[in-house]
């Protein structure tokens, strides 16, 4: 917290020697052992831990699968089974880093959606946020450049599909597109540049998320209440022991989970087209990201339609983007002065909203946009036909028996006769999209600015210190 008061006494004549030349340990003791903290802070604010956990995991992990795999088309398949089956614990460390990208994702999500809920966008934390923003948006551009290493079936046709993407950007899409291919289509040029790139993107995450600490140390936590600190003697605690403890255990529950997933259920989030080795001629029946990246997925495919000279790709491109883009702009698109949910009854429930249109866009990412939802009748069997005088007919039959025998009577009597089907009206996952699409941008470009100059929030309470205490908070002494 700036303007917090170091209490770092070095023991011994090296801890002197060393910080009064290079004082890493009292950056480390202020930073994470004396340093202030609210003392209301609940499980919701363990998942920076959690997080700090997964990124070391992933880069530990990482660092070791790397030591054995082959970046060729030829060869990279193979090299990822041998791991599998012929490296000591190969199994293990790639297990454990295939697992561990979902339960990184997992934990970013509710470490966003908490700061949503309790504001933690708000100034003075708009840089922290925003930081934030370029993790999230590392991350999934390291997990996307690691989804094609395996060199499977979701590997090559999934990057195909997001790298032609790029082509629909005007004037430097085909160049970008080229760049990232590293020729004129996917290849052993564009395995090298992926795998060279998902390498070296972990390692900018941890830069900027050394940056995302040091943001947060400069204006503190923020809290439940979203009430600031007032004084640090009654509102704060040490985070050690207390929130080491505490961060702790939501670790150790965590890795528990994290832990069945490797050893029982370790293929159960990813794609069974995957386990298939990568062939350019034969394409998957239905190419989708990994459950992570589904809801950005689900939002360029709900945009089918052209908007004046943009079409409809671009456009989805453009949707896509600004889903992650109106993130960094958050702290000045909502108005209120309140900054936590829990005092803003109407806002927490377009929250809760907000949370379940993003759950559905996963759902709908994950299925066909063309299947119904919801079916508005049966389909129907049109039989067209030309007869011999040349006029034009349509019959339309419920049963395939009776449309077929009607062609085939007509085709006896000389007309041309052909049968189609003609779909119901439906309900369907694009239509959905659509609509969650809608209200993903209205809750910040427009739910959020109205709020928060038309709600009335409840009450808030006067620090941090009495809304732990509630009715206990000592009465003042008066003054003699």
């Amino acid at each position: 917290m700036s303007g917090h008061e170091s209490t770092y006494k070095p023991a011994s004549g090296f801890t002197k020697w060393l910080d009064s030349r290079l004082p890493i340990i009292r950056l480390a003791h202020d930073s994470f052992v004396d340093f202030p903290t609210p003392k209301n802070l609940n499980y919701w604010y363990t998942f920076g831990g959690i997080l700090a956990i997964c990124l070391a995991i992933q880069i530990i992990t990482g660092v070791v699968l790397a030591m054995h795999y082959t970046a060729s088309v030829s060869e990279a398949f193979g090299s990822v089974e041998r791991i599998m089956r012929d490296v000591p614990f190969g199994w293990l460390v790639r297990n454990i880093h295939m697992v561990g990208a979902s339960m990184f994702f997992l934990a970013v999500y509710v470490h966003m959606f908490r700061g949503l809920y309790y504001g933690s966008y708000k100034a003075p934390r708009e840089v922290l946020w925003i930081l934030g923003c370029v993790i999230f948006l590392l991350m999934m551009a390291t997990a996307f450049l690691g989804y094609m290493l395996p060199w499977g079936q979701m590997s090559l046709h999934g990057a195909n599909v997001i790298i032609n993407l790029f082509g629909a950007i005007p004037l430097v899409g085909e160049g970008i597109q080229s760049w990232l291919m590293g020729g004129p289509s996917v290849g052993n040029q564009t395995l090298n540049r992926f795998f060279s790139l998902h390498y070296l993107l972990p390692f900018m995450i941890a830069g900027v998320v050394i940056l995302h600490i040091w943001a947060l140390h400069v204006p503190g936590n923020n809290n439940p209440t979203g009430v600031e600190v007032q004084d640090v003697k009654k509102d704060t605690i040490p985070f050690h022991p207390y929130y080491t403890v505490k961060d702790g255990f939501a670790i150790v529950v965590f890795l528990m989970i994290f832990a069945v997933f490797v050893f029982y259920a370790p293929n159960v989030l990813g794609h069974a087209d995957n386990f298939i080795e990568a062939n350019p001629l034969v394409t998957p029946a239905q190419i989708v990201p990994e459950w992570y990246l589904l809801p950005f997925y689900a939002i360029l495919r709900a945009i089918t339609f052209d908007l004046g000279p943009i079409d409809a790709k671009l456009l989805g491109v453009l949707f896509m983007f600004g889903s992650i883009a109106v993130l960094f702009v958050l702290p000045w698109l909502d108005t209120a002065k309140t900054k936590s949910m829990r005092y803003r009854p109407v806002a927490k429930q377009f929250f809760f909203g907000f949370v379940i249109s993003c759950l559905l866009l996963g759902w709908c990412g994950a299925s066909n946009p063309d299947d119904p939802l919801i079916a508005m009748g049966e389909d129907k069997l049109i039989v067209s036909y030309i007869d011999t005088a040349g006029l034009e007919g349509t019959r339309t039959f419920d049963e395939y028996e009776a449309a077929a025998e009607f062609r085939d009577e007509q085709q006896a009597a000389g007309a041309t006769a052909s049968m189609a089907v003609k779909k119901a009206p439906a309900f369907t996952f694009k239509i959905l999209s659509q609509i969650l699409t809608a209200y993903y941008f209205a809750y910040f470009l427009l739910i959020l600015p109205i709020l928060g100059l038309r709600e009335k929030p409840k009450g808030e309470p006067d620090s941090i210190h009495k809304s732990v205490l509630g009715d206990h908070a000592p009465a003042a002494v008066p003054a003699e």
